[in-house]
């Protein structure tokens, strides 16, 4: 008789459940950002619906160029020639949304000590960002919410999570993005999308989680 090992269904179904573990933490940690933000469940939901339809939505910033450019096959032993295009894009869902949700806030606070913290966090997001071929910009994921968070509750604690998500939404923009747009063209060269991965995107991500690190 042929016994299933329970260890190996514990293992199964760990590893089915563990994408839907997964994003369910992700919904908790927005949805707990956006409450110490003064959002509505509703609200959260709708904003987390449209920057999710805008991931797709690429707005052009530049003039798109074509050019030619020689690409080898079969073991590097022969090359052709292929059309592609050059140009930059702005992500409707990955940038344009968290920013305007950016502008909305600064509106409610203080602006010294948010164009403070901003201006560090642009300066820190740009060195820590390395430009890496077919990837574009790489940041470490953890330590730009650290810093946001750090900033705001050092800068102003009775604004902490404006100031944070303001921060870590802006700063990381324009330190690892727009700073780095020159670098990435002449290492990656095609269109390129400013918060192009939408709602999983870092800019959004560095914002929420800024949030989620004042609660602490």
């Amino acid at each position: 008789m042929f016994f299933f090992p329970i260890g190996c269904l514990v293992f199964l179904l760990f590893a089915f459940f563990l994408p839907s573990l997964f994003i369910l933490a992700f919904f908790h940690i927005v949805s707990f950002g956006f409450e110490k933000l003064g959002f509505s469940p509703e609200a959260t939901l709708l904003i987390l619906f449209l920057i999710l339809i805008g991931s797709v939505i690429n707005i052009p910033l530049t003039k798109k160029k074509k050019f030619y450019v020689e690409k080898p096959f079969f073991l590097g032993l022969f090359k052709e020639k292929r059309l592609e295009s050059q140009g930059i894009t702005i992500n409707l869902g990955g940038a344009i949304i968290p920013v305007l949700i950016s502008f909305f806030f600064l509106a409610k606070t203080p602006l010294k000590p948010v164009m403070i913290a901003t201006i560090l966090m642009a300066i820190i997001s740009y060195n820590l960002a390395r430009v890496v071929p077919g990837r574009g910009v790489v940041l470490p994921a953890f330590v730009p919410p650290i810093f946001s968070a750090f900033f705001s509750l050092i800068l102003i604690p009775e604004f902490a999570a404006y100031c944070s998500f303001i921060a870590g939404t802006l700063g990381t923009l324009i330190g690892a993005d727009i700073l780095n747009l020159k670098k990435i063209q002449k290492v990656s060269p095609g269109i390129l999308s400013i918060g192009g991965a939408g709602v999983f995107d870092g800019i959004f991500l560095v914002g929420i989680v800024s949030v989620f690190l004042t609660a602490f």
